[in-house]
C-alpha cells in the first residue's frame, strides 16, 4: 500500500484497534460471528431496518455502502447503530474497506498501464500548452488592452449619364458642368484602401477605453469620398492622405446595471445608442454611406466630436425585446476643442452641436425606434441631394447647410422612424428594415428659395446564407434627404432615387469579399439642369452609376 494510503487509512485503525466501551467480559462471540458469517455487503442504506435518515451518522454510513460497498449487516437485515462496537468487529469492518481501496488502486493502474501511450501525449501537449502560455505571458501587449484591427480594399469606378453633357469644368457646389465634365473628373478607376487598429482597454470587464488609428487615401478627388455627388460616399471612405490619424478617444462605464455613461473627447454620436434601429447592415457589409445610416441621416448624421452621453436598457433574458432611452451631446470636432467661445467652444451658441435622442424597443427578431436630433447653426443632413446640401436653388453664395456664416442663428430638428423585422432562421425571406425622416429647419436669416423642410427615407433587405453559409445577399432602394418646401410659394424639384446591391462572400472568418453596384437616379435633385432650356429649368436628367469590389481584412 503506497505510503499516502497508508496516512489515510492509520487514523482510522488506530481509532478502531483501540479499547472500546466494551471489555473482554462482555464480548458476544455469538454476534461477532453472525456478523462475520452474513456473508453479503449491503448495496444500498435502505436495506438497514434500524437506520434512519434522523441519525446523525446517517450521511457517513451511506457513504461507506454506496461509494465503497465495505459495510455488512447482520443476518436480519439490521445494523445494530447504537451498539457498542467490538474489535473484532472493527478488524472485519476495516478489512473490508481496505480490500476495496486495494481494488480500486489496482484496477487505476491497470488502465495507466492501458492507456499509458494516451497519457503521454496529453502530458507532453500539457507542457507545451503552459510553455505556450509562459511565452505569451512575456511578450503579451497588455493584460487590460485587446487589439482588434481591419484593412479593407475598395476598387471600382463611377460614370455619370443624362442629357446635361456639358464639357464645362465641374462645379461641385451645383453641379453645374453636366455628366461629360463629372466623367472627366470623378470617372476614372480608382484602387483605394481604409485602415484601422482599435484599442479596447477594461480596467474592470464592464467598463471600455476606446482608441482608434485610422489612415485612408480616399481624398476630396475621389467619387468613392463624395467627390463631385456627395451621395456616392462610401461608408468606408476615409481621406488622411495617408497619415494615420486618431479618430476615436472615448470611455463608457456602466452605472447599476442598466445605465451606461459615455464620455469622449473624439466620440460618435450614433456609436453611443443602446441599440442601432436597422439590421440592413448587420452580419452583411456597408456599402454606401447613405443607406449605412439606416437611410435617415438628417437625425443619425455621424457627428463626430467632444461627447457625453448616457443611455439606460432594460434588463432582461436573454433574445428578449427590451425598453432602452439614448441621450447624447457632442460638439463637432474643430469648435468643442476651441476655447474662443465666438468661434467654438463645448456647450456654447458656437459649437456647431448636435443634441441626438432615441427611444427604442427591440431584440433580435425585431425592434422599432423613435429618434430625435437638435442640430445648431452649421451641423449637417450628412447625406442629401447636392440641392438640399448647399441650402439654396443654385445660388452661388457661402451659403452653408444651416445657417449664413458662423454669425447666422439658423438651427435644424429632425425626426425618424426605423424599423425592423428578420425572420429566426436564414432561407428565402429576407430580413427587412425601414426609416423615414422629416428635417424641419429654423431661423430668421432663411432666404426666399431656400428650403425649410426635407424628407428621406429607405427600405433594406438582406438575405443570409445565400448560396453559401456566411455568404449574404443586399439589396436597398430609397430617397436620400430632398427638399419639400421652400421659403415662398415655390414647390421644390428635389426628387431622387438610390438603389444599391451587394452579395457579401465570406472567404474565411477573416477575409470578406464583397462585389456592390448602386444607382443614383437625380443626385443633384433640384439642381439637375438641362441645356435644352439654356441652363436654367430643372426637367433635366443627371445620373450616376457606381461599381467596386470591397475586400476586407479583420485581424
Amino acid at each position: 500500500m503506497k505510503l499516502f494510503q497508508q496516512l489515510l487509512v492509520a487514523p482510522a485503525a488506530l481509532g478502531l484497534l483501540a479499547p472500546v466501551a466494551a471489555s473482554a467480559a462482555e464480548l458476544n462471540i455469538n454476534g461477532v460471528s453472525d456478523y462475520a458469517a452474513s456473508g453479503e455487503q449491503v448495496t444500498s442504506i435502505s436495506q438497514f431496518s434500524d437506520v434512519y435518515p434522523t441519525d446523525w451518522a446517517y450521511q457517513a454510513l451511506s457513504n461507506l455502502i454506496e461509494r465503497y460497498g465495505c459495510v455488512a449487516g447482520y443476518p436480519n437485515g439490521t445494523y445494530r447503530g447504537n451498539r457498542a462496537m467490538t474489535r473484532f468487529e472493527a478488524a472485519a469492518l476495516l478489512n473490508a474497506c481496505l480490500d476495496r481501496v486495494t481494488e480500486v488502486t489496482d484496477e487505476l493502474k491497470r488502465l495507466m498501464a492501458e492507456f499509458e501511450k494516451e497519457l503521454a501525449i496529453l502530458k507532453g501537449r500539457v507542457d507545451g500548452l503552459e510553455a505556450r502560455v509562459g511565452e505569451l505571458e512575456a511578450t503579451q501587449f497588455s493584460t487590460t488592452t485587446k487589439l482588434k484591427g481591419q484593412t479593407t480594399f475598395v476598387m471600382g469606378a463611377t460614370t455619370a449619364g443624362g442629357d446635361s453633357v456639358d464639357d464645362t469644368a465641374w462645379n461641385n457646389r451645383t453641379g453645374g458642368g453636366g455628366a461629360n465634365a463629372y466623367n472627366k473628373e470623378f470617372g476614372a478607376f480608382t484602387f483605394n484602401y481604409d485602415q484601422r487598429l482599435a484599442f479596447n482597454t477594461s480596467f474592470t470587464g464592464k467598463d471600455k477605453l476606446y482608441a482608434r488609428l485610422r489612415a485612408g487615401n480616399f481624398d476630396n478627388d475621389n467619387a468613392f469620398d463624395g467627390g463631385g455627388v456627395n451621395l456616392t460616399k462610401l461608408d468606408i471612405a476615409e481621406a488622411t492622405e495617408n497619415n494615420v490619424v486618431l479618430d476615436r478617444l472615448y470611455y463608457k462605464f456602466p452605472v447599476g446595471k442598466e445605465f451606461t455613461v459615455i464620455a469622449g473627447a473624439l466620440a460618435r454620436n450614433t456609436e453611443s445608442l443602446a441599440m442601432w434601429p436597422s439590421v440592413y447592415n448587420k452580419g452583411g457589409a456597408k456599402i454606401l454611406d447613405y443607406f449605412a445610416l439606416a437611410g435617415t441621416p438628417g437625425v443619425y448624421n455621424k457627428e463626430t466630436g467632444q461627447l457625453i452621453g448616457a443611455y439606460w436598457k432594460q434588463k432582461v433574458k436573454k433574445g428578449a425585446n427590451a425598453f432602452s432611452v439614448s441621450v447624447n451631446y457632442v460638439a463637432d470636432d474643430g469648435e468643442g476643442n476651441k476655447s474662443d467661445s465666438s468661434t467654438g467652444g463645448f456647450m456654447t451658441d458656437n459649437s456647431r452641436a448636435n443634441l441626438l435622442a432615441q427611444i427604442g424597443y427591440g431584440g433580435p427578431e425585431w425592434g422599432v425606434a423613435f429618434g430625435y436630433r437638435y442640430g445648431q447653426c452649421r451641423s449637417g443632413m450628412r447625406r442629401s441631394t447636392q440641392f438640399v446640401q448647399q441650402g439654396l436653388s443654385g445660388a452661388s453664395d457661402n451659403f452653408n447647410l444651416d445657417c449664413l456664416g458662423k454669425d447666422g442663428d439658423r438651427s435644424s430638428n429632425s425626426y425618424a422612424l426605423n424599423a425592423y423585422w428578420q425572420p429566426k432562421k436564414a432561407g428565402f425571406i429576407p430580413s427587412i428594415s425601414v426609416g423615414w425622416a422629416l428635417n424641419n429647419v429654423s431661423g430668421d436669416d432663411i432666404q426666399e428659395g431656400s428650403y425649410t423642410t426635407s424628407q428621406s427615407w429607405f427600405t433594406g433587405l438582406k438575405w443570409d446564407d445565400v448560396f453559401l453559409k456566411g455568404n449574404d445577399l443586399g439589396f436597398a432602394f430609397g430617397q436620400p434627404t430632398f427638399a419639400t418646401a421652400l421659403k415662398g410659394s415655390d414647390t421644390p424639384f428635389d426628387g431622387n432615387y438610390a438603389f444599391e446591391l451587394y452579395y457579401n462572400f465570406q472567404v474565411t472568418d477573416n477575409i470578406a469579399i464583397t462585389p456592390a453596384l448602386f444607382y443614383l437616379s437625380r443626385p443633384l435633385g433640384q439642381g439637375t439642369r438641362s441645356l435644352v432650356t439654356d441652363g436654367n429649368g430643372y426637367d433635366g436628367t443627371f445620373n450616376v452609376f457606381g461599381g467596386l469590389v470591397q475586400t476586407t481584412f479583420k485581424f
